[in-house]
């Protein structure tokens, strides 16, 4: 059976070993009288101490670099019974009796509970503050891809807004919005 040394010893070795003139009890006067008066270039370890590693090895320099990203996800239909904002809106196709009004490029992110495709390259999202937004797709895409809502990266201003931010559905399509109208309901 190994002796206790045997298992001690190496890991010992890992650590900086003090040389003669660094002893217990003494201070840094000692360290300084048992230093030599010119040092060499090449030691660039503290005096008093020898190098673990070879005195001509360069320093090892690290770079860390921390980045975030963040992602929100736009989902057809809230899945709490409480807020169900989407269950008295219209399904499939849009009334007739509505009508588009211009509303500007952006629309406030947060402000989205829900989206429903339509047909062609057509989305119609849902606000929570009760409006209904019809959101054009670039016309390659297809807003049946977006079935099962969307991702956009939110920007700083908080906005989505047309020309600018890329929506990304869950089966892997991406697509810029095109146009965004308010759909109005006319009474007849």
């Amino acid at each position: 059976m190994p002796h206790f040394a045997a298992y001690f010893l190496p890991v010992a070795l890992l650590f900086p070993q003090p040389t003669d003139g660094a002893r217990e009890g003494q201070g840094e006067e000692a360290i300084a009288a048992a230093a030599p008066e010119k040092q060499d270039d090449t030691n660039t370890t503290p005096s008093g101490w020898l190098p673990f590693n070879a005195p001509d090895s360069a320093p090892v320099q690290y770079q860390v670099r921390v980045e975030q990203r963040v992602i929100i996800r736009i989902s057809p239909q809230r899945s709490s019974p409480r807020t169900d904002l989407t269950s008295t809106l219209p399904r499939g196709e849009i009334p007739k009796q509505m009508v588009e009004r211009k509303i500007g490029k952006c629309l406030p992110l947060r402000g989205i509970a829900g989206v429903m495709p339509a047909k062609d390259n057509r989305l119609v999202l849902f606000m929570r503050d009760q409006r209904i937004i019809a959101a054009n797709l670039e016309k390659a895409c297809s807003a049946q891809d977006y079935y099962s809502g969307f991702y956009v990266e939110p920007r700083k201003d908080g906005n989505i807004c047309i020309e600018r931010d890329k929506l990304q559905s869950r089966t892997g399509a991406k697509c810029e919005m095109r146009r965004i109208r308010q759909l109005v309901r006319v009474d007849t």
